[in-house]
């Protein structure tokens, strides 16, 4: 594939997605929350009562939708790879801090995006973060940072988390009382099912056939000064913007946004903290979810981290609570040392298997 036409289908898929984002959000779901990969995981955490946040608890099938997409459609055109046992518990460990840093920000690379498009300037907080993480990872991948190679695994190994996923659709349907359910708040807020998983299952296509990440983006443009992949979320941002314009759904500013906070400080750290563990993942949240479809069990496994991640924060009280720091909102002291432990670790990560001795 030529380069200008990646970057078309790119384009292409991050206008639909952009597009699908906002009429979420009209059908239902929260504002500026059409997708958030970290949001939607921390729902289905609640869901699953593995944390006691009451009202962010239910299980998103936009979350499903984009696992089984991505499943089916790399199935269809044989590019299902089932592979893994790179660092399986350090990628775990690396997910489960990228989570504390998405949701002390309150959203992933994804919705920070479309809180861009939607007038909340504290993305824009969040995208420098965001950058400056991928640029420090950037840099240790440069001098050789890995976490080993993959392995070709068993089929049915890849297709675990697809399985698991199935099953927990059905019986979201078919016995919604074995799950919990917010009365109110974000968790409450939602298209319908068909309609969120038709969403989940479209994306997850288009995201598995394009390559589509944003912290890809980022690392390519550092690393080898190519901003192919940056167009596809250049493309959503625009149209997210325009149909936020056309909607009324923009609202230009620092304060007043939905399930926002104005913590700068830490609106910038959370992100770096995303921004350079999926940098040593390897993808953001959204590429790990289209990756685990395919049948990468490294990636399944960090989903696990990032469930894992989401459930720890709201149980302890990591998370960022929403609102201005005035009427308090902003981060809590638990995860502010929370963020910055997730700092230093990383970096111990990041400089042992960039500069330690490697055997693999």
């Amino acid at each position: 594939m030529t380069i200008a036409k990646e970057k078309r289908n790119l384009a292409l898929a991050g206008a639909l997605i952009g597009i699908i984002a906002v009429v979420l959000v009209l059908l239902g779901n929260p504002k500026n929350m059409g997708f958030c990969i970290a949001c939607f995981i921390r729902d289905i955490a609640g869901g699953l009562k593995l944390h006691t946040a009451a009202p962010v608890k239910y299980i998103r099938p936009e979350i499903i939708g984009l696992i089984l997409g991505s499943f089916v459609i790399s199935v269809g055109t044989k590019e299902f790879n089932a592979r893994g046992g790179s660092s399986p518990m350090l990628r775990f460990s690396i997910g489960f801090m990228v989570m504390i840093g998405c949701l002390a920000f309150l959203g992933c690379p994804f919705r920070m995006v479309l809180r861009l498009s939607a007038g909340d300037l504290n993305a824009l907080i969040g995208l420098l973060g965001f950058a400056a993480g991928i640029g420090v990872g950037s840099f240790f991948l440069s001098k050789g940072f890995s976490l080993g190679r993959t392995r070709s695994q068993a089929p049915l190994e890849g297709s675990a988390i697809s399985i698991v996923n199935i099953i927990l659709l059905i019986l979201a349907i078919a016995a919604p009382t074995l799950f919990a359910v917010s009365e109110s708040g974000p968790g409450s807020m939602h298209a319908a099912v068909g309609i969120s998983l038709a969403a989940g299952l479209a994306v997850g296509i288009l995201a598995q056939r394009t390559r589509m990440c944003m912290a890809g983006g980022f690392r390519d443009l550092y690393l080898l000064k190519d901003g192919t992949l940056i167009c596809g979320f250049i493309a959503l941002f625009v149209f997210a913007l325009a149909m936020n314009l056309i909607t009324g759904n923009f609202k230009l500013g620092f304060v007043g946004q939905p399930v926002a906070h104005n913590a700068h400080i830490w609106n910038f750290l959370g992100m770096f903290v995303c921004g350079l563990g999926c940098c040593m993942l390897g993808g953001c949240p959204l590429r790990q979810l289209i990756l685990a479809g395919e049948g990468n069990s490294d990636s399944a496994i960090t989903v696990l981290g990032l469930l894992t991640g989401a459930a720890f924060s709201h149980n302890f009280g990591l998370a960022g609570a929403a609102g201005a720091v005035a009427d308090g909102g902003g981060v809590k002291p638990a995860g502010k040392i929370a963020v910055i432990a997730c700092i230093v670790i990383l970096l111990c990560i990041a400089c042992i298997k960039t500069f330690a001795k490697k055997e693999d």
